[in-house]
């Protein structure tokens, strides 16, 4: 009997939990289909009665918001085809390989990790003028990737240093080359930590807003600058910024829906592997 209170009160206290983060995307959902005289009554209204779609239309077909999302698409997919294979393999090399300087290395990667973007704004502002990359999706690539290229190492690192050496080297005696090892040995067994760093590396690409808001202007513009627009003087927009917020949590949802079944996948291929 007072195991069964214990788990009540446990499942009760999860979907306390759940609720209390759930909420906020729900409020932000349902404001997107309320009018604007539903948006400000009270009480507040919990759910529309009569929702409309002229928030999600005005935005992405009249003012230009889908030209926006995407050049988010495009920079943080673009962040993430140079940082994950770059990690991967340096991230292998630190894991397996014991050199001159490598601990320095992690550590000084680390600290350009921790350190505040504003330092760099301005120095990276006059590196693209100078280059004429500014407003363009290149500009917010590289930087992007000179900061997240740290974390996903870190991450990544810590899934190779996971998996037993004794798999790579009786491979190796079967007479795997290296390639081959890391291709069908290592980075499988470490797919959970790829994926993890993955969904990390473009969601920080996604949501940047300091470097998005300083080094574009209008050609490489993202949708995070964009939702600043809806602040203006008469008021605030606040169904068309929460219609382009719902439509900004779309990406990420489907990235993990997809990333999923790699890190399942990854995790029972080295509970059988290992």
């Amino acid at each position: 009997m007072m195991q069964r209170i214990t788990s009540i009160s446990f499942y009760l206290l999860v979907a306390i939990i759940s609720l209390i983060f759930l909420f906020p995307i729900y409020w932000t959902i349902i404001t997107s289909l309320k009018s604007v005289t539903d948006i400000f009554s009270r009480p507040p209204i919990l759910l529309p009665y009569n929702p409309v779609l002229e928030n999600y239309y005005r935005p992405f077909f009249i003012e230009g918001y889908t030209k926006l999302f995407i050049n988010s698409l495009i920079a943080s997919i673009g962040n993430v085809i140079v940082v994950i294979p770059l990690s991967t393999l340096a991230a292998y090399a630190l894991s397996r390989y014991k050199f001159l300087g490598a601990n320095t290395f992690q550590f000084f990667a680390l600290t350009c990790r921790m350190a505040p973007p504003a330092a760099f704004i301005v120095p990276y502002y006059l590196m693209f003028r100078s280059l004429g990359l500014l407003d363009t999706p290149i500009a917010l690539i590289i930087a992007y990737t000179i900061f997240n290229i740290p974390l996903a190492i870190w991450i990544i690192k810590s899934g190779f240093d996971s998996i037993p050496y004794e798999v790579e080297e009786s491979a190796t005696i079967d007479g795997a080359s290296l390639t081959a090892r890391l291709i069908r040995i290592s980075i499988p067994l470490c797919a959970p930590s790829i994926a993890a760093a993955t969904i990390l590396v473009f969601l920080f690409a996604w949501n940047e807003y300091l470097f998005a808001s300083v080094l574009t202007g209008f050609n490489a513009r993202t949708i995070t600058t964009g939702l600043t627009a809806f602040i203006t003087e008469v008021g605030i927009r606040w169904g068309e910024m929460a219609a382009v917020s719902v439509v900004c949590m779309i990406p990420g949802i489907i990235l993990v829906i997809f990333l999923q079944k790699y890190i399942v996948k990854g995790l029972s291929l080295g509970g059988v592997r290992g």
